[in-house]
């Protein structure tokens, strides 16, 4: 299949240039230990502005733009950097990071998300209208594209889930109402499976999100036809049992016929061996109990 998304340039993601917030920590208590120190020691009788300025006034200065760029980065999360809308990286590095203050920073989880999507109603192969819904597991694979790639991640998600559930939905009939040994949605769910989690692994992969797993969790006949194909599927066990039966009963009646000439029980010709038959089948194929009737007479009587 085709990509679903085509024309767009998109994104990459890519490493930030920042710092261990640890690090400016540091550098802001000294420069707090500096000013306290110069306030102590000089008051604020200064003699010369540029002194004051120089001492104090610079470094609060200082301390204010180290204290606005501080940030956490948990696990299995992502900030993405811009200066003025200009994408310049995404931080993954774990802990307390900082960056320049003009920088701003967007926290992007890459962490599982489980989605169990609502039930819709689509037709299968062959119209029958049904029920359906999935669960699917996915993540953030690419930052960067998940932020400006798309305008919404999570609510574009969750339409290409039903796009892609409605699409692979109609590609196979429900049930196989054949004797050809075809992929259906009920029977084959490992296929099924596969082929959705495939189908919105493409649909996504615009917006920089992986699917790591994918499976149906609903699945039933609409209930306008439902009451319907469930008297086709309790007619369709009935023929296949009687089916069974009937050849059950042939293979036995064989048997009987064979073992009566092979060990010369009895003498049959034609007319006797369709009458046995006939009793035979009667007694294996029939539903109710059979009553014998003891013959006093002749054969043919």
């Amino acid at each position: 299949m085709s990509n679903h998304v085509t024309g767009m340039i998109r994104s990459r993601e890519v490493a930030a240039g920042t710092r261990s917030g640890y690090t400016m920590l540091l550098v802001m208590l000294a420069l707090l230990v500096f000013v306290g120190l110069n306030v102590v020691t000089r008051g604020f009788g200064l003699g010369s502005v540029l002194l004051f300025v120089a001492c104090i006034l610079l470094p609060v200065l200082a301390i204010v733009l180290i204290a606005l760029g501080f940030y956490m980065v948990q696990p299995n999360q992502g900030a993405v950097i811009t200066l003025f809308g200009d994408y310049r990286g995404t931080d993954r590095k774990e802990g307390l990071r900082w960056v320049l203050p003009w920088m701003m920073r967007k926290k992007v989880s890459v962490r599982a998300h489980n989605i169990h999507s609502e039930r819709i109603k689509i037709n299968d192969l062959r119209g029958n209208p049904i029920d359906i819904a999935c669960n699917v597991v996915w993540r953030v694979r690419d930052t960067a594209q998940a932020v400006f790639d798309v305008d919404d991640y999570y609510q574009f998600v969750e339409i290409q889930i039903e796009a892609a559930l409605r699409t692979v939905g109609a590609r196979h009939p429900y049930d196989d109402m054949s004797d050809e040994d075809e992929t259906t949605l009920r029977g084959s769910a490992d296929v099924i499976n596969s082929e959705l989690q495939t189908e919105l692994n493409e649909r996504l992969s615009a917006a920089g999100i992986v699917v790591d797993e994918a499976g149906l969790t609903h699945l039933a006949y609409a209930s306008e036809i439902a009451g319907a194909m469930l008297r086709r599927q309790q007619a369709e066990a009935v023929i296949a049992a009687r089916a069974k039966l009937v050849m059950g009963a042939v293979t036995m009646v064989q048997m009987a016929l064979d073992k009566l000439s092979a060990d010369e029980i009895v003498e049959l010709d034609d007319e006797r061996r369709a009458a046995m038959v006939s009793n035979l089948m009667v007694v294996l194929c029939g539903e109710r109990e059979v009553n014998p009737v003891v013959n006093a007479g002749s054969l043919y009587q």
